[in-house]
């Protein structure tokens, strides 16, 4: 009996769990990881003022919860909240939720490590002088490695993500779930804010992102 009253009391209080978020300004700690991290650097098009930390409830991989932490615009903070507000009442997992910093600004090393973000001061692709809309933190990059980018040739550069190629739904697996395809609920939260999803993009697709679509003022 104690048995099962225990699993009651613990499957009620998953029940109650709480979203939770903070939204911050860019403060001098945190813009020393930035740097020290080469994710900002003098030069980019946006200024750390113009960009705001956020902490925020995800649920991850493991039938758990952590505490996750991106960078934004401004102008867009109060509305990526709300979508992952959205995306945390639908049960859609993530598998962790870190600074580019932390992967000295690698979005390869961001991405083998199946991390979500948002900001980083980087070009759209190696070789091309043009602004990723990552750089004014107007995008997320969510799950990349179950979201790959597939080039116009069908290549995939993260060989871990060669399992996610045929975008179909198989299983219940978290990893299953995390996969975005067009007419998933977590797609449709971002459209409906206003957000492109880049696995509409042609010839080639980029399913792990999303970006503004309309320009900032």
């Amino acid at each position: 009996m104690l048995r099962y009253l225990i699993y009651f009391i613990g499957f009620c209080m998953t029940l109650s769990a709480d979203f939770h978020a903070t939204i911050k300004p860019v403060n001098s700690t945190i813009k020393q990881r930035m740097i020290k991290g080469n994710s900002w650097h003098k030069g980019c098009p946006v200024a750390p003022s113009d960009l705001r930390y956020i902490r925020l409830t995800h649920k991850n991989f493991y039938r758990s919860e952590r505490i996750g932490e991106i960078i934004v615009h401004k102008d867009v903070a109060d509305e990526v909240v709300e979508i992952f507000r959205e995306l945390y009442d639908i049960g859609y997992p993530i598998r962790q939720m870190r600074l580019v910093s932390d992967f000295k600004g690698s979005d390869w090393r961001s991405i083998e490590a199946d991390n979500t973000s948002a900001f980083n001061c980087r070009n759209v692709s190696i070789g091309r002088k043009k602004w990723s809309k990552h750089a004014y933190g107007l995008a997320v990059d969510i799950n990349p490695i179950e979201n790959p980018f597939v080039n116009k040739r069908g290549h995939i550069a993260h060989q871990a993500s060669y399992h996610f190629k045929k975008r179909k739904h198989k299983s219940n697996t978290f990893s299953d779930r995390a996969m975005l395809l067009k007419h998933d609920k977590a797609v449709k939260i971002f459209e409906a804010h206003g957000w492109k999803w880049g696995g509409d993009f042609s010839p080639y697709k980029d399913y792990q992102h999303f970006a503004k679509t309309h320009d900032r003022k």
